[in-house]
């Protein structure tokens, strides 16, 4: 192996597709399952650099011949570099977060920090932001061991301003976790998280809500590799590579959820936006049917609307927490609370807008004629407004409202 990851488990790892497309080598993901098989990679030295993840960051520093101070003071090595023999570590996490921060404008400065999480990255950020001037950084942990506060103690401190994840709470498969109640901070000025997949965990999704900055670890992963494939190559990169990179990842692997009345286009919009971006289609009502054996006028009919509703939670569920698809919903998928939230995970929502009186209705158990539509319209529009990142008129020629909604998706990468 020339150039790679190394680390315990890697199945979810998005550092082969930045690496590649940042330089262009092949980059490999070496799973090492057991200690005995970390010690034994790095005895063998068969690279010429690789980085390291979870839970060699530590391991790896007895076998460098040099660690950068920044590294050695953190005590935690992600980036091993093989000149002629010797090994040398770096850590561009560290230069990775603060690339996060620096861009978005949060400012460690003066502020008091809550740093969520005691193992590798904790340290990191740590670091960042008592370089960065922060008056105070405090730690949680669920256990509250070693001086940290527990995350119920730490709901105690109205006077934090940042809060940053470094534990994979809402991190994949276990989305929708979150450690905090968020109202517990009425000075909170930003939100980041380091975990990256999903794009918007439950924590930065509440933060949102609230209104509250929010900031997720892709950017900061985008980052570190950026920085760490200098050290591969021994060339400086523009740092413009970074967010260029981000972005056409992040659009790459985005979802496009579609919601709206029943009716309005979203399943034909959604088969021909997914043609467009490259992306896989998904119909909810399809994911509902096969889970259920039922068709859905069969579940309104045998077991009632609230059935359905939670078939369609629990599909809702399972179908955001991949990737690359555009998802048409039903017309009533926002009538559940958290299914929006749900839906928004891993890319924008688009809102499907077209007149009552040009829906279609056959085959939809809610949809028993116009003045029905009406009032369903009526108290589900301000539903669909509060759940959309952007709105699109489907009045037109199917190719235009296609086109609108490309332009409304590229927008949101833009906010």
């Amino acid at each position: 192996m020339e150039y790679g990851l190394i680390g315990a488990k890697l199945g979810h790892s998005y550092s082969k597709i930045i690496h590649e497309a940042v330089c262009g080598y092949s980059y490999e993901l070496h799973p090492l399952p057991t200690e005995e098989e970390a010690h034994a990679f790095m005895q063998a030295k068969a690279f010429k650099a690789i980085n390291v993840t979870i839970p060699y960051k530590k391991l790896v520093i007895p076998y460098c011949d040099e660690v950068e101070p920044r590294a050695a003071a953190i005590g935690a090595v992600n980036t091993v570099v093989n000149r002629d023999g010797k090994l040398y570590g770096y850590n561009t996490d560290y230069t990775g977060f603060a690339y996060l921060a620096r861009c978005h404008g949060v400012k460690f400065a003066g502020a008091v920090v809550l740093v969520l999480g005691t193992g590798g990255t904790h340290n990191t950020v740590t670091a960042v932001c008592q370089d960065a001037g922060a008056k105070q950084v405090l730690t949680a942990s669920r256990t509250g061991k070693d001086g940290a506060l527990t995350y119920e103690e730490a709901q105690q401190h109205p006077e934090i301003n940042i809060i940053i994840n470094t534990t994979p709470a809402g991190m994949y498969p276990n989305n929708g976790s979150c450690l905090l109640d968020l109202h517990a901070f009425p000075k909170l000025e930003a939100v980041l998280d380091c975990v990256y997949n999903p794009f918007r965990t439950e924590l930065l999704l509440r933060a949102e809500e609230l209104g509250v900055p929010a900031y997720c670890g892709f950017e900061m992963l985008v980052a570190q590799a950026v920085y760490a494939a200098e050290h591969f190559t021994g060339q400086k990169l523009p740092e413009a590579v970074i967010a260029d990179t981000h972005r056409k990842l992040k659009r790459d692997l985005s979802n496009v959820a579609i919601i709206g009345m029943p009716g309005c286009g979203k399943s034909t919009i959604g088969r021909a936006l997914a043609k467009t971006l490259g992306k896989t289609y998904v119909d909810l009502d399809e994911v509902i049917e096969k889970n259920t054996g039922m068709p859905i006028p069969d579940i309104f009919a045998r077991e009632g609307e609230a059935s359905f509703r939670k078939y369609e939670s629990q599909a809702v569920a399972e179908i955001s927490k991949q990737t690359r698809q555009v998802i048409a919903c039903g017309g009533g998928v926002i009538k559940t609370p958290g299914n929006a939230r749900t839906l928004r995970q891993n890319g924008p929502v688009l809102w499907v807008q077209r007149p009552v009186e040009r829906l279609a209705t056959g085959g939809r158990p809610l949809s028993t004629g116009l003045d029905a539509l009406r009032k369903m319209e009526a108290e589900r529009m301000p539903l669909y407004r509060a759940a959309s990142d952007a709105a699109v008129d489907n009045t037109g020629r199917l190719e235009n409202t296609v086109e609108t909604a490309v332009q409304a998706f590229e927008t949101t990468f833009d906010a």
